[in-house]
């Protein structure tokens, strides 16, 4: 079957290119292969969406899809294995069946990595998003782990307003600014805890405290955390991309501000394209941005 516009999740990015897409008049179909909403369904509160004070990250999502589908958007749930350019159409290769389109939009985001310790997708109080979640943690007694200038960026934003940050990494050093870490160091709230990883997360429904090792004397200590912001990396959902579009050295389809991808006809939304900024509100922007340019692209065709 073929499809004006084939668009590749169903995140904010992608739902709301598909909302764009509709609203010209365009046949569209949205593969996703997980859930509706991405990561943002996961957060229990949005409050930095402008015109909505407060919502639920699944009420969010529910109600993107809610409007694509009432647009007559379609939607068909199945991974995606690969991606052909064959000139005037491009063939999205599912494992469920192939599905053929003149303008592809790959909208599949990213995913953060986690700890991988027993209870870490059970409990609440665990976030991977300091500044979409840090302002719930107001006055609060905080963790967080990672090495990189996220993770360093993090515990600086998470100072201005917590009580007390203690930033975990397991290495003797940080692989992110020394800059940020001098900056760090000089903040009576801030404290550095090295050489040591995360041995548990305890707490009954709500993590009430982490349990520390270092790794060097095998000492375990408790620490008691309202919170704690994870920041050891992304991994963008693009693999089955790489032998049709370009991508940067992390894995990240390489496209600008207007989200146009090195093939012709193919466009990136979200966070899973080359940005400096990943927030739901950018992946909206990617969203209608990468709609009207396929839009326009499909209208060249003709």
């Amino acid at each position: 079957m073929e499809y004006d516009i084939i668009i590749i999740g169903a995140g904010c990015a992608g739902l709301t290119a598909a909302i764009y897409a509709r609203r010209a008049g365009k046949r569209v179909l949205v593969i996703e292969g997980e859930s509706i909403g991405g990561q943002i369904s996961r957060s229990p509160r949005v409050e930095n969406y402008p015109g909505i004070k407060q919502i639920s990250g699944i009420e969010f999502s529910d109600s993107l899809y809610e409007q694509a589908e009432s647009l007559g958007s379609e939607l068909e749930f199945t991974t995606v294995t690969a991606i052909r350019d064959e000139g005037r159409l491009k063939r999205v290769i599912t494992e469920d069946g192939d599905f053929s389109c003149r303008a592809l939009i790959i909208a599949s985001g990213v995913k953060h990595s986690t700890l991988g310790i027993e209870r870490e997708e059970e409990l609440s109080g665990i976030s991977y998003c300091a500044i979409c979640d840090g302002a719930f943690y107001k006055n609060a007694e905080v963790a967080v782990v990672g090495g990189g200038s996220s993770a360093l960026q993090s515990a600086e934003l998470l100072a201005a307003t917590c009580r007390s940050v203690t930033l975990i990494h397991r290495r003797a050093e940080f692989r992110g600014e020394l800059q940020i870490v001098e900056r760090l160091k000089r903040l009576d709230n801030v404290s550095l805890c090295l050489d040591s990883v995360i041995a548990s997360l305890n707490g009954e429904e709500k993590l009430s405290s982490v349990s520390i090792k270092n790794i060097k004397t095998e000492a375990v200590s408790e620490l008691k955390v309202d919170g704690l912001f994870v920041a050891v990396g992304q991994r963008p959902n693009n693999s089955a991309f790489a032998d049709t579009v370009e991508l940067d050295e992390s894995g990240y389809i390489i496209a600008s501000e207007d989200c146009r991808a090195s093939c012709q006809g193919i466009f990136a939304a979200g966070d899973c394209r080359t940005k400096a900024v990943r927030q739901l509100t950018t992946a909206a922007a990617d969203g209608a941005v990468a709609a009207l340019a396929a839009c326009s692209y499909c209208d060249k065709q003709n």
